[in-house]
């Protein structure tokens, strides 16, 4: 009895001090870690975004546009390695956005459902359905979103779209695009932070979502 209680204490402390399979993965040889590869994105042009929206118990619709600065990104690049992120242009290191950013926006109206079996007919994206909508823009840095400085010089374009196979009859309704831009303060934000815009019913609810990125 006694012998047996001393084998399997020995098994019990031996055990403890053999280190576990863990420890010996945890304590990778450095030389054998693969370096991150390193990765060059041409900013030139701008930062762009896209998304679909649907208004409640109205149209659909497609978003998109661009956020740019006169100069500002030209031979910008963005690099990524194993030692993080950074903005370049030529050797100069770049960390803020400039002082104020040309934003456009391009709206036109979608179909719901792209199934071939669905006959539902939309209504068009009209302009009484963008003035009920709000536009609220927002600076995300990591999980933190803040409002953004009150975007200057609005102007709004709109330009009507003609189909591709013209219709016997005359009774559809006609279909625009719209184009809204306007010039966004944004000096001293951080380059790596990501511009989010949304569009809101007058109850807050979110229409549309989408964020430009750099």
């Amino acid at each position: 009895m006694k012998a047996g209680f001393l084998l399997r204490a020995g098994l019990l402390l031996g055990s403890s001090l053999l280190p576990s399979a863990s420890l010996f993965c945890a304590q990778k040889n450095p030389k054998d870690t693969k370096p991150l590869p390193r990765t060059v994105w041409n900013l030139e042009g701008g930062a762009f975004f896209a998304t679909d929206g649907r208004i409640p118990h109205g149209p659909c619709f497609r978003m998109t546009g661009q956020a740019t600065a006169s100069g500002f990104f030209e031979n910008l690049k963005r690099v990524d390695d194993e030692s993080g992120t950074k903005y370049l242009r030529g050797t100069e290191a770049v960390t803020e956005y400039p002082p104020k950013l040309d934003v456009s926006i391009f709206l036109h109206d979608l179909p719901c459902s792209f199934l071939l079996g669905d006959k539902t007919t939309e209504p068009p994206l009209t302009k009484d359905d963008l003035d009920r909508l709000r536009l609220r823009i927002f600076w995300k840095h990591g999980v933190t979103l803040r409002p953004a400085s009150r975007y200057v010089d609005p102007v709004l374009h709109i330009r009507k779209l003609e189909p591709n196979i013209k219709p016997e009859a005359e009774d559809l309704a006609p279909r625009y695009e719209w184009k809204f831009t306007f010039g966004l303060p944004s000096e001293s934000v951080p380059i790596e932070d990501s511009l989010v815009l949304t569009f809101q019913t007058a109850s807050g609810e979110i229409v549309a979502r989408t964020s430009a990125r750099l």
